[in-house]
């Protein structure tokens, strides 16, 4: 089996595809080339980064257009840089 090990700040993220067929109100399907990809993922591994501000398991919101788009034994990845990471998003309790 391969993984890939992200090196040189680099953040390697779930890029799985949402394979629910997407529809308009009034019922036309909307083609894949036509949907809005998504900037929210899940961190699957990690260069070594000092002090980093997240962790693997974290949901994280990035750049949009960041990245290198890979696959690797049916998986879809995103490699990013540790820099276009924006924001974690956490749980917090209503008030």
């Amino acid at each position: 089996m391969r993984e890939l090990q992200p090196i040189n700040q680099n953040v390697l993220l779930d890029f799985s595809d949402d394979k629910k067929e997407q529809r308009t109100a009034s019922g036309i399907i909307i083609p894949d080339s036509a949907k809005e990809k998504q900037n929210i993922s899940k961190v699957l591994a990690m260069s070594n980064i000092d002090n980093a501000e997240i962790a693997v398991g974290d949901t994280v919101l990035y750049k949009a257009f960041s990245g290198t788009e890979t696959e690797l034994e049916g998986k879809k990845y995103l490699l990013i840089q540790y820099a276009d990471i924006m924001a974690k998003i956490v749980e917090t309790e209503e008030i």
